[in-house]
């Protein structure tokens, strides 16, 4: 049987709490815009729901479902004509489908005669794909003209995994941060966290730990020697050997003479180049005192958790007493939960970007903070036409 979902028809008004922002609950009706989310499992609405109900208006009605052969059919169940649309997508463990249900939605909205569409995607997929590895392809920037195919006119994010991913659209992209909520969590939830220090996993996690210690007046430490599997040095056809001439060649001609073939054999030996030293992963050091402290490390993505437990393993031996991971999207895959709650690591904090949970049951560690209020508001000033700065007071670049 088909899964089938209708938005919600039960306004939300009287329920709704007022947002510290200080503006009004809107009247659907007058308001000009509308808000979908394009998922057909539950888990995924909750995100949607709480955002609806802090704007004050009802969650549009659509039907998002699987026909029994896996294709995706999404039916919008009101009119939408000349309207800013925004479709709020969470991302699940199905991330394909997930695309899919947004490509379709978003197409379906624009054969309707939206005015706008905004995908309101606090997660955005295929984000560690934005780089060209070997021979690879920069799926990120594949995903980006897609969507703009598609019909989206403008998308709101929340820290993408790389900051440069916003040159791949052709539309705006409002990368929003979740460092206010994350260190509003380390400030009332964290006994004693002026005795804390804030960890970078890796060098390249760096700007983002010291951004988080400058802000909370904290030290900052360093590991360094963690394996990145995707920089080992691998055959590639690009790294040819030197050129070197090839033999000559002759042809034999009719009259029984012997001569040389049309190109000749270059007249230079072959290029030496510098021999290149192999590389070697260096045993893990941390740079920093964390002795007698609550190490706190810092990340955007927490999915594969082997690295943090070796981290929080490393940090343990170097008498750090607790060990919370801080990171904007829980992805959590496979065994995560399991490993988690088995290993050093005394809390793991992430967003609600990424349904989980699911894994919160199976590892109590999980905490969840909630960030729909800045979703919220972004999605208020993007249909009222006003700036966006107010979202980014005192975030630095590097959060």
């Amino acid at each position: 049987m088909p899964i089938r979902r209708f938005g919600g028809y039960r306004s939300l008004v009287s329920h709704s709490p007022k947002l510290s922002y200080g503006f009004a609950k809107m009247n659907v009706s007058k308001s000009g815009y509308r808000v979908f989310s394009a998922n057909s499992t539950p888990a995924c609405t909750e995100l949607a729901k709480k955002i609806t109900e802090r704007l004050g208006v009802e969650l549009g009605k659509s039907l998002v479902y699987q026909e029994p052969n896996r294709e995706t059919r999404v039916d919008v169940k009101e009119s939408v004509r000349g309207q800013d649309i925004f479709i709020i997508q969470t991302i699940p463990r199905d991330v394909n489908t997930a695309i899919m249900e947004l490509l379709v939605m978003a197409y379906a909205l624009k054969t309707s005669c939206a005015k706008n569409i905004i995908g309101v995607i606090p997660y955005f997929p295929y984000s560690k794909q934005c780089k060209m590895r070997k021979r690879g392809s920069i799926v990120c920037k594949l995903l980006a003209s897609m969507l703009a195919k598609a019909g989206l006119t403008h998308i709101i994010t929340m820290d993408l995994h790389q900051k440069e991913i916003q040159g791949f659209f052709s539309f705006p992209v409002d990368n929003l941060r979740a460092s206010p909520f994350l260190i509003q969590y380390i400030q009332e939830e964290i006994p004693d966290y002026r005795n804390a220090i804030i960890v970078a996993k890796s060098p390249s996690a760096a700007k983002r730990a010291q951004s988080y210690a400058e802000r909370l007046r904290l030290g900052l430490a360093v590991m360094h020697g963690e394996a990145h599997h995707s920089e080992l040095d691998r055959v590639d056809g690009r790294n040819s050997p030197p050129f070197s001439p090839p033999p000559s060649r002759t042809t034999q001609g009719h009259t029984g003479l012997e001569l040389p073939c049309s190109r000749p054999p270059a007249p230079f030996p072959g290029i030496e180049l510098p021999m290149m030293m192999a590389k070697e992963k260096p045993p893990i050091t941390v740079v920093g005192d964390v002795g007698g402290r609550i190490a706190i490390i810092v990340d955007d993505i927490i999915d594969d958790v082997e690295d943090f437990v070796a981290a929080a393993e490393i940090l343990k031996e170097r008498g750090a007493y607790k060990i919370y991971i801080m990171a904007t999207h829980g992805l959590l895959s496979a065994d995560a939960p399991r490993i988690i709650e088995e290993s050093a690591i005394d809390e793991v904090v992430v967003t609600n970007t990424v349904p989980h949970e699911v894994q919160k049951l199976q590892c109590p560690k999980i905490k969840t903070v909630d960030v729909s209020m800045i979703l919220a508001e972004a999605i208020r000033r993007t249909h009222n036409g006003e700036s966006m700065a107010y979202l980014f007071r005192n975030i630095a670049v590097d959060d």
